[in-house]
């Protein structure tokens, strides 16, 4: 049984690294496309706001590479970064929004502002 384990391949961190860049450009892909006729396009709208080129995010989808450029990896995860804390922006200011309408002792305010509290902490 152990003779198994250790003939199995290792991932490389090549591999681990492409990996990472893959998920960070489906999630990228996610929040930007209006629609699954809008892929590309939102694509070409990523790589205008942060400079990842549309065709990486293409191969990142369609054909893995088995490597992936340093610049791209390195843009993908800034890329990455700034939708994060755009969301959480976007998040905080609803949160104002509920605290106004609902006020600040409203249960779903303390919820939220627990869940903003630990992302913020985990950072």
């Amino acid at each position: 049984m152990c003779k198994r384990i250790l003939q199995e391949p290792l991932m490389s961190d090549a591999a681990l690294l492409v990996d990472e860049a893959a998920g960070w450009a489906k999630k990228l892909t996610q929040g930007e496309a209006r629609g699954p006729g809008d892929i590309e396009n939102a694509w070409r709208r990523l790589q205008n706001r942060y400079g990842v080129p549309w065709r990486a995010f293409w191969s990142l989808r369609y054909r893995r590479p088995k490597e992936i450029a340093a610049s791209i990896y390195l843009r993908l995860r800034e890329a990455h970064l700034a939708e994060c804390e755009r969301q959480m922006r976007r998040l905080r200011h609803e949160i104002e929004i509920t605290k106004a309408k609902a006020g600040p002792a409203h249960p779903t305010v303390a919820a939220v502002q627990a869940v903003v509290r630990s992302a913020g902490a985990q950072r």
